[in-house]
Protein backbone atom coordinates (compact mmCIF):
# COMPACT_ATOMS: atom_id res chain seq x y z
CA UNK A 1 0.00 0.00 0.00
CA UNK A 2 1.36 3.39 -1.17
CA UNK A 3 1.12 6.09 1.28
CA UNK A 4 -1.16 8.33 -0.42
CA UNK A 5 -3.57 4.94 -0.52
CA UNK A 6 -2.88 4.52 3.57
CA UNK A 7 -3.96 8.73 3.55
CA UNK A 8 -7.00 7.99 1.53
CA UNK A 9 -8.17 4.92 3.44
CA UNK A 10 -7.37 6.02 6.71
CA UNK A 11 -9.64 9.42 5.98
CA UNK A 12 -6.88 11.39 7.69
CA UNK A 13 -6.75 14.19 4.96
CA UNK A 14 -3.98 16.65 5.63
CA UNK A 15 -3.68 16.48 9.22
CA UNK A 16 -2.12 12.91 8.60
CA UNK A 17 0.21 14.46 6.03
CA UNK A 18 1.54 16.70 8.87
CA UNK A 19 1.19 13.81 11.24
CA UNK A 20 3.89 11.89 9.01
CA UNK A 21 6.00 14.81 8.95
CA UNK A 22 6.37 15.20 12.86
CA UNK A 23 6.89 11.38 12.67
CA UNK A 24 10.02 11.65 9.93
CA UNK A 25 11.88 14.12 12.00
CA UNK A 26 11.42 12.39 15.44
CA UNK A 27 14.49 11.97 16.74
CA UNK A 28 16.28 8.70 15.83
CA UNK A 29 18.13 8.60 19.28
CA UNK A 30 19.53 5.39 20.68
CA UNK A 31 22.00 6.74 23.34
CA UNK A 32 21.11 9.37 25.97
CA UNK A 33 22.54 12.80 25.01
CA UNK A 34 24.34 15.01 26.37
CA UNK A 35 24.64 17.54 23.87
CA UNK A 36 21.40 19.27 22.04
CA UNK A 37 23.33 21.21 18.99
CA UNK A 38 26.62 21.43 17.46
CA UNK A 39 28.63 24.52 16.94
CA UNK A 40 31.82 23.91 14.80
CA UNK A 41 34.09 26.31 14.17
CA UNK A 42 35.84 25.79 11.42
CA UNK A 43 39.63 26.90 10.58
CA UNK A 44 39.96 26.85 7.06
CA UNK A 45 43.21 26.53 5.72
CA UNK A 46 44.74 24.34 8.51
CA UNK A 47 46.39 25.77 11.71
CA UNK A 48 50.08 24.55 12.93
CA UNK A 49 49.38 22.20 15.86
CA UNK A 50 53.00 22.81 16.74
CA UNK A 51 52.46 26.27 17.37
CA UNK A 52 48.75 26.12 19.03
CA UNK A 53 48.82 23.05 21.87
CA UNK A 54 51.06 20.58 21.01
CA UNK A 55 54.60 21.84 22.05
CA UNK A 56 57.49 19.92 20.64
CA UNK A 57 60.41 21.32 22.16
CA UNK A 58 62.53 18.54 20.47
CA UNK A 59 62.10 20.27 17.42
CA UNK A 60 65.12 22.53 18.85
CA UNK A 61 67.70 19.37 18.54
CA UNK A 62 67.14 19.17 15.14
CA UNK A 63 66.52 22.30 13.72
CA UNK A 64 67.92 22.26 10.00
CA UNK A 65 68.15 18.91 9.82
CA UNK A 66 66.40 17.08 6.98
CA UNK A 67 63.63 14.85 7.72
CA UNK A 68 63.12 11.57 5.69
CA UNK A 69 60.36 8.95 4.95
CA UNK A 70 57.81 9.31 2.69
CA UNK A 71 56.46 12.81 4.43
CA UNK A 72 59.39 14.66 3.40
CA UNK A 73 59.09 16.47 0.60
CA UNK A 74 61.90 17.63 -0.86
CA UNK A 75 63.53 19.97 -2.39
CA UNK A 76 61.44 22.50 -0.59
CA UNK A 77 62.62 22.38 3.02
CA UNK A 78 65.66 24.13 5.30
CA UNK A 79 65.03 20.73 7.65
CA UNK A 80 63.03 20.84 10.83
CA UNK A 81 62.04 24.20 12.46
CA UNK A 82 60.90 25.16 16.04
CA UNK A 83 58.28 27.03 16.98
CA UNK A 84 59.61 30.34 18.47
CA UNK A 85 56.39 30.70 20.37
CA UNK A 86 56.42 29.84 24.18
CA UNK A 87 54.33 27.52 25.54
CA UNK A 88 52.25 27.54 28.76
CA UNK A 89 50.92 25.72 31.36
CA UNK A 90 47.23 27.34 31.55
CA UNK A 91 44.67 26.58 33.82
CA UNK A 92 44.17 23.78 36.76
CA UNK A 93 44.56 21.50 34.47
CA UNK A 94 48.38 22.59 33.41
CA UNK A 95 47.86 21.88 29.73
CA UNK A 96 50.43 23.54 27.48
CA UNK A 97 49.09 25.94 25.08
CA UNK A 98 51.05 28.32 22.86
CA UNK A 99 51.43 32.74 23.45
CA UNK A 100 49.21 33.51 20.43
CA UNK A 101 45.84 31.31 21.74
CA UNK A 102 45.92 33.46 25.47
CA UNK A 103 42.42 34.00 25.99
CA UNK A 104 41.75 29.87 24.59
CA UNK A 105 44.29 29.30 27.47
CA UNK A 106 42.55 31.17 30.13
CA UNK A 107 39.42 28.73 29.72
CA UNK A 108 41.45 25.70 28.83
CA UNK A 109 39.90 23.82 32.00
CA UNK A 110 36.68 23.73 29.74
CA UNK A 111 38.38 21.99 26.81
CA UNK A 112 39.53 19.06 25.90
CA UNK A 113 42.34 18.93 23.08
CA UNK A 114 43.11 15.81 21.25
CA UNK A 115 46.62 15.71 20.26
CA UNK A 116 46.62 12.72 17.91
CA UNK A 117 44.21 13.78 15.30
CA UNK A 118 45.13 12.53 11.70
CA UNK A 119 43.39 12.51 8.59
CA UNK A 120 43.66 10.42 5.16
CA UNK A 121 45.16 13.44 2.39
CA UNK A 122 47.34 16.17 2.89
CA UNK A 123 45.37 18.35 0.33
CA UNK A 124 43.12 20.69 1.45
CA UNK A 125 39.83 19.68 -1.48
CA UNK A 126 39.97 15.89 -0.37
CA UNK A 127 41.21 17.27 3.38
CA UNK A 128 38.00 19.70 3.91
CA UNK A 129 35.28 17.10 2.23
CA UNK A 130 36.69 14.36 4.76
CA UNK A 131 35.92 16.55 7.79
CA UNK A 132 32.82 17.96 7.01
CA UNK A 133 31.59 14.69 4.92
CA UNK A 134 33.45 11.75 6.22
CA UNK A 135 34.80 11.35 2.73
CA UNK A 136 37.03 12.52 0.41
CA UNK A 137 34.99 12.96 -2.78
CA UNK A 138 31.97 15.29 -2.95
CA UNK A 139 29.42 12.60 -3.22
CA UNK A 140 28.64 12.01 0.39
CA UNK A 141 25.68 14.41 2.72
CA UNK A 142 27.52 16.80 5.69
CA UNK A 143 28.04 15.88 9.08
CA UNK A 144 24.94 18.91 9.85
CA UNK A 145 22.86 17.13 7.20
CA UNK A 146 23.53 13.91 9.33
CA UNK A 147 22.46 15.78 12.43
CA UNK A 148 19.53 17.21 11.30
CA UNK A 149 18.47 14.13 9.76
CA UNK A 150 18.56 12.55 12.99
CA UNK A 151 17.70 14.58 15.21
CA UNK A 152 15.09 16.88 13.54
CA UNK A 153 15.12 20.77 14.24
CA UNK A 154 14.18 22.73 17.87
CA UNK A 155 12.23 25.37 16.07
CA UNK A 156 10.38 25.06 13.19
CA UNK A 157 10.35 28.89 12.91
CA UNK A 158 14.60 28.50 11.72
CA UNK A 159 16.52 26.29 9.79
CA UNK A 160 18.05 23.71 11.82
CA UNK A 161 21.01 23.73 9.74
CA UNK A 162 22.69 26.71 9.12
CA UNK A 163 26.38 27.68 8.05
CA UNK A 164 27.85 30.82 8.43
CA UNK A 165 31.07 31.80 5.72
CA UNK A 166 32.36 35.68 5.29
CA UNK A 167 32.83 35.53 1.90
CA UNK A 168 31.67 32.83 -1.16
CA UNK A 169 34.81 31.62 -1.98
CA UNK A 170 35.66 29.26 0.44
CA UNK A 171 37.92 26.20 -0.97
CA UNK A 172 35.20 23.56 -2.50
CA UNK A 173 32.10 25.47 -1.28
CA UNK A 174 28.62 24.36 -0.79
CA UNK A 175 29.77 20.28 -1.34
CA UNK A 176 30.97 21.16 1.94
CA UNK A 177 27.54 21.13 3.70
CA UNK A 178 25.38 19.63 1.35
CA UNK A 179 22.42 17.03 2.02
CA UNK A 180 23.74 15.06 -0.54
CA UNK A 181 21.69 12.15 -1.34
CA UNK A 182 19.65 12.72 2.35
CA UNK A 183 16.38 14.77 1.49
CA UNK A 184 16.32 18.18 0.67
CA UNK A 185 14.55 19.42 4.01
CA UNK A 186 18.59 18.14 5.54
CA UNK A 187 20.16 20.84 2.95
CA UNK A 188 21.50 23.91 5.27
CA UNK A 189 21.01 27.01 4.72
CA UNK A 190 24.18 29.29 3.54
CA UNK A 191 24.78 32.92 5.48
CA UNK A 192 27.39 35.20 4.19
CA UNK A 193 28.17 37.26 6.83
CA UNK A 194 30.33 39.88 5.22
CA UNK A 195 27.58 42.41 6.08
CA UNK A 196 25.37 41.88 9.47
CA UNK A 197 22.54 43.53 8.64
CA UNK A 198 19.68 41.05 8.53
CA UNK A 199 17.90 42.13 5.27
CA UNK A 200 21.34 41.11 3.84
CA UNK A 201 21.76 37.79 5.46
CA UNK A 202 18.18 36.68 5.09
CA UNK A 203 17.51 38.68 1.98
CA UNK A 204 14.06 38.35 0.56
CA UNK A 205 12.78 36.94 3.37
CA UNK A 206 10.55 39.88 4.21
CA UNK A 207 6.91 40.29 1.87
CA UNK A 208 7.28 44.18 1.09
CA UNK A 209 3.57 44.08 -0.41
CA UNK A 210 1.07 41.54 2.17
CA UNK A 211 0.20 41.75 5.66
CA UNK A 212 1.12 38.95 8.05
CA UNK A 213 -2.75 37.86 7.57
CA UNK A 214 -3.13 37.73 4.12
CA UNK A 215 0.40 36.18 3.48
CA UNK A 216 -1.14 32.94 5.79
CA UNK A 217 -4.25 32.68 3.98
CA UNK A 218 -2.49 33.02 1.07
CA UNK A 219 -0.05 29.61 1.97
CA UNK A 220 -2.29 27.68 3.48
CA UNK A 221 -3.90 27.60 0.20
CA UNK A 222 -0.74 26.90 -1.67
CA UNK A 223 0.03 24.36 0.62
CA UNK A 224 -3.33 22.76 0.42
CA UNK A 225 -2.29 22.59 -3.45
CA UNK A 226 0.68 21.12 -2.92
CA UNK A 227 -0.34 18.80 -0.62
CA UNK A 228 -2.53 17.49 -3.73
CA UNK A 229 0.26 17.58 -6.12
CA UNK A 230 2.40 15.61 -3.73
CA UNK A 231 0.43 13.02 -3.07
CA UNK A 232 -0.67 12.65 -6.60
CA UNK A 233 3.39 11.63 -6.66
CA UNK A 234 3.52 9.14 -4.11
CA UNK A 235 5.02 12.26 -1.57
CA UNK A 236 8.08 12.72 -3.26
CA UNK A 237 11.13 13.88 -0.55
CA UNK A 238 11.98 17.15 -2.81
CA UNK A 239 8.50 18.52 -2.88
CA UNK A 240 7.86 17.75 0.48
CA UNK A 241 11.07 19.36 1.13
CA UNK A 242 10.25 22.72 -1.27
CA UNK A 243 6.62 22.63 0.42
CA UNK A 244 8.28 22.47 3.86
CA UNK A 245 10.73 25.42 2.75
CA UNK A 246 7.61 27.89 1.79
CA UNK A 247 6.74 27.24 5.38
CA UNK A 248 9.48 27.46 6.91
CA UNK A 249 10.71 30.86 4.84
CA UNK A 250 6.80 32.65 5.71
CA UNK A 251 7.54 31.85 9.88
CA UNK A 252 11.28 33.16 9.47
CA UNK A 253 9.98 36.92 8.40
CA UNK A 254 9.67 37.35 12.37
CA UNK A 255 11.68 34.86 13.46
CA UNK A 256 14.98 35.82 11.68
CA UNK A 257 14.39 39.32 12.37
CA UNK A 258 14.91 38.41 15.97
CA UNK A 259 18.01 35.75 15.57
CA UNK A 260 19.82 37.05 13.00
CA UNK A 261 20.01 40.59 14.37
CA UNK A 262 23.76 40.73 16.30
CA UNK A 263 22.43 44.70 16.96
CA UNK A 264 20.63 43.31 19.65
CA UNK A 265 23.17 42.25 21.84
CA UNK A 266 24.61 44.37 24.53
CA UNK A 267 27.81 46.50 23.56
CA UNK A 268 29.90 44.70 26.10
CA UNK A 269 28.57 41.41 24.86
CA UNK A 270 29.85 42.60 21.14
CA UNK A 271 33.04 43.75 22.49
CA UNK A 272 33.83 40.83 24.26
CA UNK A 273 33.72 38.94 20.31
CA UNK A 274 35.33 41.36 19.26
CA UNK A 275 34.64 43.14 15.65
CA UNK A 276 35.36 40.85 13.07
CA UNK A 277 33.90 39.10 10.63
CA UNK A 278 34.52 35.81 12.47
CA UNK A 279 34.19 37.69 16.24
CA UNK A 280 30.25 38.51 14.70
CA UNK A 281 30.02 35.00 12.61
CA UNK A 282 30.67 33.49 16.48
CA UNK A 283 28.02 35.97 18.50
CA UNK A 284 25.45 35.23 15.32
CA UNK A 285 25.89 31.42 16.17
CA UNK A 286 25.71 31.55 19.63
CA UNK A 287 22.31 33.45 19.06
CA UNK A 288 21.27 30.79 16.50
CA UNK A 289 21.83 27.92 18.74
CA UNK A 290 19.87 30.00 21.58
CA UNK A 291 17.63 30.32 19.07
CA UNK A 292 17.01 26.51 18.36
CA UNK A 293 19.17 25.86 15.54
CA UNK A 294 20.43 22.34 15.78
CA UNK A 295 23.81 23.02 14.05
CA UNK A 296 25.96 26.10 12.64
CA UNK A 297 29.09 25.59 10.83
CA UNK A 298 31.30 28.80 11.15
CA UNK A 299 33.83 29.15 8.68
CA UNK A 300 36.59 30.93 9.52
CA UNK A 301 38.18 33.14 7.41
CA UNK A 302 40.58 36.66 8.65
CA UNK A 303 39.57 40.57 8.43
CA UNK A 304 41.41 40.39 4.97
CA UNK A 305 40.28 36.74 4.08
CA UNK A 306 42.94 34.85 4.23
CA UNK A 307 42.76 31.72 5.74
CA UNK A 308 45.55 29.45 7.77
CA UNK A 309 47.13 27.81 4.64
CA UNK A 310 50.34 29.75 5.82
CA UNK A 311 53.17 28.11 3.24
CA UNK A 312 55.37 31.35 3.95
CA UNK A 313 55.78 34.25 6.08
CA UNK A 314 54.52 31.58 9.04
CA UNK A 315 55.51 33.40 12.01
CA UNK A 316 54.15 36.61 10.59
CA UNK A 317 50.71 35.28 10.01
CA UNK A 318 49.92 32.46 12.34
CA UNK A 319 49.76 35.18 15.24
CA UNK A 320 47.75 37.59 13.15
CA UNK A 321 45.26 34.51 12.71
CA UNK A 322 45.69 33.47 15.97
CA UNK A 323 44.60 36.47 17.43
CA UNK A 324 41.18 36.95 15.80
CA UNK A 325 40.26 33.17 16.07
CA UNK A 326 41.24 33.07 19.88
CA UNK A 327 39.01 35.93 20.78
CA UNK A 328 36.10 35.12 19.32
CA UNK A 329 36.54 31.23 20.06
CA UNK A 330 36.96 31.95 23.95
CA UNK A 331 34.01 34.50 24.30
CA UNK A 332 31.58 31.71 22.70
CA UNK A 333 32.70 29.32 25.26
CA UNK A 334 32.65 31.43 28.06
CA UNK A 335 29.31 32.97 26.77
CA UNK A 336 27.80 30.16 26.39
CA UNK A 337 28.76 28.70 29.94
CA UNK A 338 27.66 31.72 31.35
CA UNK A 339 24.42 31.34 29.98
CA UNK A 340 23.99 28.29 30.60
CA UNK A 341 24.06 26.74 27.41
CA UNK A 342 27.90 25.26 27.39
CA UNK A 343 26.43 22.11 29.37
CA UNK A 344 24.34 20.88 26.33
CA UNK A 345 26.49 22.74 22.92
CA UNK A 346 29.14 21.01 21.75
CA UNK A 347 32.31 23.47 20.39
CA UNK A 348 34.45 22.02 17.59
CA UNK A 349 37.50 24.09 16.87
CA UNK A 350 39.50 22.62 14.32
CA UNK A 351 41.20 22.78 11.10
CA UNK A 352 41.03 20.10 8.01
CA UNK A 353 45.03 19.09 9.19
CA UNK A 354 47.84 20.64 10.73
CA UNK A 355 51.41 21.56 9.21
CA UNK A 356 54.80 20.13 8.43
CA UNK A 357 56.91 20.55 11.54
CA UNK A 358 59.73 20.88 8.89
CA UNK A 359 59.55 24.06 7.12
CA UNK A 360 58.40 25.37 3.49
CA UNK A 361 60.68 27.13 1.52
CA UNK A 362 59.20 30.00 -0.78
CA UNK A 363 58.11 28.75 -4.42
CA UNK A 364 61.23 30.47 -5.94
CA UNK A 365 62.82 27.51 -4.27
CA UNK A 366 65.68 29.51 -2.60
CA UNK A 367 66.71 28.75 0.96
CA UNK A 368 65.14 31.13 3.34
CA UNK A 369 68.20 32.33 5.79
CA UNK A 370 65.39 34.15 7.84
CA UNK A 371 62.84 31.45 9.63
CA UNK A 372 60.08 33.74 10.46
CA UNK A 373 60.07 34.43 6.56
CA UNK A 374 59.53 30.20 6.02
CA UNK A 375 56.17 28.61 5.93
CA UNK A 376 54.89 25.14 6.78
CA UNK A 377 53.12 23.04 4.66
CA UNK A 378 50.31 20.77 4.66
CA UNK A 379 50.30 18.02 7.10
CA UNK A 380 48.01 15.11 7.85
CA UNK A 381 49.50 12.47 9.80
CA UNK A 382 49.21 14.63 13.36
CA UNK A 383 47.22 17.36 14.01
CA UNK A 384 44.81 19.14 17.05
CA UNK A 385 41.59 19.90 17.69
CA UNK A 386 39.61 21.55 20.53
CA UNK A 387 36.58 20.14 21.75
CA UNK A 388 34.35 21.91 24.61
CA UNK A 389 31.26 21.63 26.07
CA UNK A 390 28.08 18.82 25.21
CA UNK A 391 29.43 15.92 27.30
CA UNK A 392 33.09 16.33 26.49
CA UNK A 393 35.73 16.53 30.26
CA UNK A 394 37.30 19.80 30.33
CA UNK A 395 40.61 19.90 31.22
CA UNK A 396 42.00 17.74 29.03
CA UNK A 397 44.61 16.50 26.77
CA UNK A 398 43.98 13.38 24.85
CA UNK A 399 46.23 11.45 22.99
CA UNK A 400 50.22 12.77 21.76
CA UNK A 401 51.73 12.99 18.31
CA UNK A 402 55.39 11.79 18.53
CA UNK A 403 58.45 13.78 19.61
CA UNK A 404 58.43 16.03 16.63
CA UNK A 405 55.35 16.29 15.60
CA UNK A 406 54.99 14.12 12.47
CA UNK A 407 52.21 11.27 13.24
CA UNK A 408 49.47 10.33 16.01
CA UNK A 409 50.97 7.97 18.26
CA UNK A 410 49.39 7.68 21.62
CA UNK A 411 45.75 6.89 21.02
CA UNK A 412 45.51 8.30 17.26
CA UNK A 413 41.83 9.30 16.51
CA UNK A 414 41.04 9.83 13.12
CA UNK A 415 38.62 11.96 11.58
CA UNK A 416 35.69 9.06 11.02
CA UNK A 417 36.18 8.54 14.96
CA UNK A 418 35.65 12.44 16.01
CA UNK A 419 32.46 11.92 13.71
CA UNK A 420 30.91 8.96 15.75
CA UNK A 421 32.00 10.94 19.26
CA UNK A 422 29.87 13.37 18.33
CA UNK A 423 26.98 11.81 17.19
CA UNK A 424 27.14 9.63 20.16
CA UNK A 425 27.21 13.11 22.63
CA UNK A 426 24.23 13.98 20.32
CA UNK A 427 22.28 10.73 21.35
CA UNK A 428 23.19 8.69 17.88
CA UNK A 429 24.88 5.81 17.46
CA UNK A 430 26.64 5.93 14.46
CA UNK A 431 26.73 2.36 13.14
CA UNK A 432 22.74 2.52 13.22
CA UNK A 433 22.13 6.32 11.60
CA UNK A 434 22.02 4.82 8.45
CA UNK A 435 19.86 6.05 5.22
CA UNK A 436 19.21 3.59 2.54
CA UNK A 437 20.16 4.90 -0.58
CA UNK A 438 20.84 3.29 -4.13
CA UNK A 439 20.11 -0.52 -2.77
CA UNK A 440 22.66 -0.31 0.43
CA UNK A 441 22.66 1.49 3.72
CA UNK A 442 24.83 4.82 4.09
CA UNK A 443 26.15 5.99 7.09
CA UNK A 444 28.49 9.23 8.06
CA UNK A 445 31.43 7.17 9.11
CA UNK A 446 30.81 4.44 6.19
CA UNK A 447 32.82 1.04 7.52
CA UNK A 448 34.78 3.20 10.02
CA UNK A 449 34.82 5.08 13.49
CA UNK A 450 35.08 4.01 17.14
CA UNK A 451 33.55 6.45 19.97
CA UNK A 452 36.72 8.18 21.67
CA UNK A 453 34.72 7.34 25.03
CA UNK A 454 38.15 8.47 27.36
CA UNK A 455 36.99 12.09 26.76
CA UNK A 456 33.29 11.55 27.66
CA UNK A 457 32.60 13.53 30.85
Amino acid sequence: MSRRDALQRLSAGFGAIGLAGMLNAAPKQQITPRAKRVIFLFMNGAPSHIDTFDPKPALKKYEGQQPSGKLYKAPKTSGFMSSPLRFEKCGQSGIEVSESLPALGSIIDDCCVIRSMHTNVPNHEPALLMMNTGNIQPIRPSLGSWVLYGLGTENENLPGFVVLRPTPNIVVGPALWSNSFLPAEYQATGVITSDMAVDKLVANVRNPVLSATTQRRQIDLIQRLNGIHAARRDHDSTLEAQIKAMETAYRMQSAASDAFDISKERAKTRELYGDTPFGRSCLLARRLAESGVRYVSVYYTSSNNQPWDTHSDHYKRHPELCADSDRASAALISDLKQRGMLEDTLVVWTGEFGRTPYSQDNPDKKKQTDPMKRGRDHHHTAFSTLLAGGGVKGGLAYGTSDELGMNAQENPVHVHDLHATILHLLGLDHEKLTYRYAGRDFRLTDVFGKVVTDILA
